[in-house]
């Protein structure tokens, strides 16, 4: 009898079809799953290996849709030791590493049949045997636990006695396990009966995945779950079209359940694209609308006086007229510039001037309106009007007034005034036109002249003091005379004394020695006298000072009177005379000639500033106090030293002040052991550097004098000397990167010689260069006490001193005269400096060579590639006559002539072919003198390039001779400027071979 069979004549049980259907009617709703078998799917006999045969047993039913099932039955209950097995087809796992099964069965209750023996079981075993092929047989795999392996006993959790007559069924039982991980191809299931009476009535096998999602605005793809019931398998995500990553990587992870958790990152629509459908889609936005930015917000409508030029746009463009500053936010509307100030009040008071006025009709839409105040300067005879000087004082201010009035003063006396008061918001810089402004001219009364800054002491005598002082930064009118007032201090100022001087200079005499005395100077016009200047002290010399100052100087008086007597006063009276006369000749001004120069104001534009030498001081530390600010040494940090000076180390550093931002700076320390003399002259550059401010002139930052080190503090110049930088950047500039260096250097040049002031040491190491190639004048004071050294050498004219040689005028070395038109000669050198990459002046020449040379009116050859017109202007600067040398205006005029139409920069001088060739030619070796190609490109400054030569074969001059630009190109010369150089100095070389070659013949 089968177990179908014997499973339905068991007292209670009767098998029909309505049940069999009834077995397959539960719930199925499954998870994200793969389905590797289904046995309720199988329209014929499922086929599976039974052992022994009598155990398992397969019956076919069907379900309500007429589809036939088959099922698996055993009942050997009444047989003892029963190890009955059943096996499935191969199975192949598709990628799965975890396999599920579900099996749905029913038990008969082993207390339901009567008689039954004590091993009737209710439950069963599942097994699995993993294969990479479908090889097993009736007897392969053994039927045993070893090889295959358990998963688990599987018990039911209702079983049933008997079954209703109406066809009801008790309860199937449904049972899921899993096993993993699994790695071969495929694999089979094994079910083990050893004494139940059950059926086994589907098998479903899957394995679980997490299916493609849109999660955080990011598309994750399907994923299967990992080996493990509590693995997590990490999916990365892309995002959406038309989105973008905020935080990376973007992750989900899908755990053993095939259920997605864990989120990480997201992705947001980018700018001009909206989030739409829960953050799946990200769509442009529409015609009229905008997003400026990245993120979940939807797109905003254009703000007024503003509109969109296509779909997707991330900001809406303003109408004409409309603009938006770069601050306003993209949302803001559009706005336009301001009307004009309305109803504008003046009232001149002397040399001052009040303003006021109301606010703009209209503010263009905006509620940051301010006013700017441009003064300019009319009917001086110069031509119409122009910009008011820095010298005019606005308080609170001129630019950016946020109130609508402003006071003006320092203006001059008798002078025709325009005012133009501008309203301006935050959009006026967008608008190509002017700001709107309301003007008011206005004419200044009469006024005196301000009052005089500073009083120097020049000398003094046990009787005298001499005395010179600057004129008044205002003088509102030609300035009649001067009125100097003194007294001793232990005076009353009422019992002063009075005088008077044509110019800013005066010898006060009857006094007493050692006397100190107080002195104050006003000037006067037609106006009448200005204010007094403040009181400043000054002291006569005691008669044992001057009789110990003869003393010191008798030694050259008795030298002199060797020569004679007669001869002395005749050349005293002489250089009185030519010094009087101020003769353009070429003799030595005497001393004190030297130092009045710079306090002649006669010369002098209104207001300018004039140079004062600290070495006229009676204290060099009253210089430094007056010209230099003290800094705290806690302010400052050395961080490395970069060089040596004359009077100790040159240090890298930051300077941070109180209330200042942090900035990079160079110090200059003074070393230890140091006399009081090296101090004095260490800090005397501060005392000249302090009175310039100009940005073509290195800034003085302060001084430290109350600590240990001594310091100077400059603004720090990234690139170093102007000759090394060119060096080290050989070729890499274009000729207008050198006319704009000239031109910063030149304007420097030109600030300080109306100043008063004499460089004497002008040369292209002592020009410094920032990091954005401006170059500022630098090394003053120091410059004048060279020594000799191998690199620079000097010279020591009759007169004494150390000179430069190579940079120096001819009148300077000769009678050391030092004058702005000198420092125009050395301007000439620099220039050449410049355009030949710091190749250093006439070579290996010894400075007699260079002197004899001069005086011959030998000049410098232009460098490779320099354009006529800068050689020229050169040779301008380098007139014997100093009177025909350009002033350095003019020099600064011609090179932005220059830069302004760079066509004439374009003109090459040729090499010269008089009969000077061999000075001239120093800047076009001679390739004879090499005996190879490396020496020959060590000589022209390219010796970088050796190996690329010797690697293509270019060896012998003769090959060098006859190479082109794309030869050049090959040993690849790639800079525009090396490539000039060793084009030319090929041609050269071709040149001089021919020469050769018809000197032969």
């Amino acid at each position: 009898m089968n177990a179908l069979a014997l499973y339905s004549q068991l007292p209670g049980i009767t098998i029909t079809m309505d049940i069999l259907c009834l077995l397959w009617m539960l719930p199925a709703v499954w998870a994200a799953e793969e389905v590797l078998m289904d046995s309720t799917t199988a329209t014929a006999e499922l086929g599976w290996t039974i052992s022994p045969s009598q155990g398992w047993e397969e019956v076919s039913g069907y379900n309500e849709n007429m589809n036939t099932i088959r099922t698996y039955q055993v009942c050997n209950v009444f047989d003892s030791s029963q190890n009955n097995w059943v096996r499935t087809k191969y199975i192949r796992r598709r990628g799965a590493q975890r396999i599920h099964v579900q099996m749905k069965f029913s038990v008969r209750d082993c207390s339901s049949i009567p008689n039954v023996p004590g091993s009737c079981k209710e439950t069963f075993n599942l097994y699995y045997y993993e294969s990479d092929s479908d090889t097993a047989t009736k007897t392969s795999p053994p039927w045993m636990e070893n090889p295959w392996v358990k998963v688990d006993t599987i018990a039911a959790d209702e079983s049933f006695s008997q079954v209703d007559l109406g066809g009801r069924i008790m309860k199937i039982n449904s049972e899921v396990r899993s096993f993993g991980p699994v790695s071969r191809n495929g694999f089979y299931l094994a079910f083990q009966d050893y004494g139940a009476c059950m059926s086994l009535i589907a098998v479903r096998v899957f394995y679980r995945k997490c299916p493609s999602v849109i999660q955080n605005g990011a598309l994750f793809p399907e994923t299967l779950s990992g080996a493990e019931s509590t693995s997590l398998v990490a999916a990365r995500g892309v995002c959406v079209p038309n989105g973008e990553e905020v935080d990376v990587p973007i992750k989900l992870y899908c755990n053993g359940d095939g259920e997605w958790m864990v989120p990480i990152g997201r992705c947001m629509c980018k700018a001009g694209y909206e989030a739409l459908e829960n953050g799946t889609v990200c769509r442009a936005c529409v015609s009229g609308f905008f997003k400026a930015a990245q993120g979940d917000h939807r797109c905003l409508q254009c703000p007024i006086n503003s509109r969109t030029t296509n779909e997707g746009a991330t900001n809406c463009v303003c109408r004409n007229g409309y603009y938006r500053s770069d601050s306003d936010p993209p949302q803001m509307p559009c706005t336009t510039v301001p009307s004009a100030p309305q109803n504008v009040i003046s009232m001149v008071n002397e040399t001052s001037l009040r303003l006021e006025w109301s606010p703009p009709q209209e503010g263009g839409g905006r509620e940051d309106v301010v006013y700017n105040i441009i003064c300019k300067s009319c009917g001086s005879g110069r031509g119409g009007c122009t910009r008011c000087g820095d010298n005019v004082q606005f308080v609170p201010r001129q630019l950016g007034l946020t109130d609508t009035r402003v006071h003006i003063s320092d203006l001059l006396a008798h002078t025709q005034y325009t005012f133009e008061i501008q309203a301006v918001n935050g959009v006026s810089e967008q608008s190509p036109h002017s700001p709107q402004y309301a003007s008011v001219n206005i004419t200044t009364n009469q006024a005196a002249p301000s009052a005089v800054s500073i009083i120097h002491q020049v000398s003094r005598t046990p009787y005298s003091i001499t005395l010179s002082w600057s004129q008044p930064d205002q003088p509102n009118g030609v300035i009649l005379d001067y009125e100097l007032q003194y007294y001793e201090k232990n005076q009353a100022e009422w019992n002063s004394s009075l005088t008077r001087s044509q110019t800013n200079t005066a010898v006060i005499r009857g006094l007493k020695p050692g006397g100190i005395y107080v002195f104050q100077v006003r000037a006067r016009t037609v106006a009448g006298f200005g204010r007094f200047s403040g009181k400043m002290y000054f002291q006569t010399m005691t008669e044992e000072e001057y009789n110990s100052s003869i003393q010191e100087k008798l030694p050259l008086i008795i030298g002199s009177a060797a020569a004679g007597v007669v001869l002395i006063i005749a050349i005293t009276v002489f250089v009185i005379v030519c010094c009087s006369r101020r003769s353009s000749g070429d003799r030595p001004e005497s001393d004190y000639t030297d130092k009045l120069q710079h306090y002649t104001s006669g010369h002098m534009s209104p207001g300018m500033k004039i140079y004062i030498d600290p070495f006229t001081y009676e204290d060099p530390n009253e210089a430094v106090r007056e010209f230099a600010m003290e800094i705290d040494i806690s302010c400052v940090k050395i961080e490395q030293v970069i060089g040596a000076g004359e009077f100790g180390e040159v240090c890298s550093g930051n300077l941070r002040q109180p209330g200042k931002r942090e900035i990079l700076v160079a110090i200059k320390t003074l070393k230890t052991g140091y006399t009081e003399r090296q101090r004095r002259d260490f800090l005397s550059e501060a005392s000249i550097m302090g009175q310039f401010d100009h940005p073509n002139i290195i800034h003085l930052e302060g001084v430290v004098t109350k600590s240990s080190p001594v310091m100077i503090i400059t603004e720090f110049m990234e690139n170093g000397s102007l000759d090394s930088f060119l060096r080290q950047n050989d070729g890499q500039f274009t000729v207008i990167q050198l006319v704009g260096m000239l031109r910063g250097i030149a304007a420097g040049m030109k600030y300080l010689c109306d100043m008063n002031y004499v460089h004497r040491d002008l040369a292209a190491r002592n020009i410094l260069v920032n990091s954005n190639l401006v170059c500022k004048v630098s090394d003053f004071g120091l410059s004048r006490f060279l020594e000799d050294d191998t690199s620079d050498p000097t010279y020591t004219s009759a007169l004494g001193g150390k000179i430069p040689i190579r940079w120096t005028a001819p009148e300077a070395i000769q009678y050391r005269k030092f004058t702005s038109s000198s420092d125009c000669w050395s301007y000439g050198i620099v220039m050449w400096e410049v355009m030949s990459y710091g190749e250093r002046p006439y070579w290996d020449m010894s400075n007699q060579d260079v002197i004899n040379a001069i005086e011959q009116d030998y000049r410098l050859p232009p460098p490779m590639d320099c354009p006529s017109a800068l050689h020229q202007l050169m040779l301008d600067c380098w007139q014997k006559d100093r009177n025909n040398r350009p002033k350095f205006s003019q020099i600064v005029s011609t090179l932005d002539k220059m830069i302004r139409n760079p066509n004439s920069l374009k003109a090459m001088t040729p090499l010269s072919s008089s009969v000077h060739l061999p000075l001239l030619d120093r800047s076009t070796p001679d390739f004879s003198s090499f005996s190879t190609v490396d020496d020959w490109l060590d000589a022209i400054k390219m010796g970088q390039y050796k190996e690329n030569f010797a690697n293509e074969g270019f060896t012998s001059f003769d090959v060098v001779s006859q190479m082109t630009m794309d030869d050049i190109l090959r040993v690849e010369v790639t800079l525009a400027g090396h490539q000039k150089k060793i084009l030319n100095s090929i041609q050269s070389m071709r040149a001089q071979m021919n020469q050769i070659t018809s000197v032969e013949v």
